[in-house]
């Protein structure tokens, strides 16, 4: 099980959650301006990295409030929760560890700890 700690509410239960994807994209500034194909990257194309992320939570079956977080992709561990409007803290502040397992991608889901023979 994992608790989230919503700066609002306190410790929670993960399923009382949703993820927001990528923290901190800058929506452009006069969106009638935008081609096509720049509004459709900003909508859908995101970073996906392994290992530690800024991401947007909303406590979906609670206060209803959206909050950052410092996550750490490949293990999940949440390593800093902070109010929207707060400065983010530098990601260089988390040490990025465990380390995955060798021969996996540093970009995807990429689960290859079991792998078939």
């Amino acid at each position: 099980m994992l608790l989230i700690n919503c700066p609002y509410c306190g410790e929670r239960d993960q399923s009382e959650f949703s993820n927001g994807g990528e923290a901190h994209v800058a929506r452009p500034k006069n969106p009638e301006l935008v081609s096509d194909r720049e509004w459709s990257e900003y909508v859908f194309i995101r970073a996906n990295p392994k290992g530690i992320f800024y991401e947007r939570w909303v406590h979906t079956h609670g206060c209803k409030k959206w909050f950052n977080a410092v996550r750490n992709t490949s293990t999940d561990e949440i390593l800093k929760i902070y109010k929207l409007g707060e400065e983010p803290p530098p990601l260089k502040d988390f040490k990025n560890t465990p380390k995955t397992p060798s021969g996996e991608p540093k970009v995807g889901s990429g689960n290859f700890a079991v792998k078939k023979l």
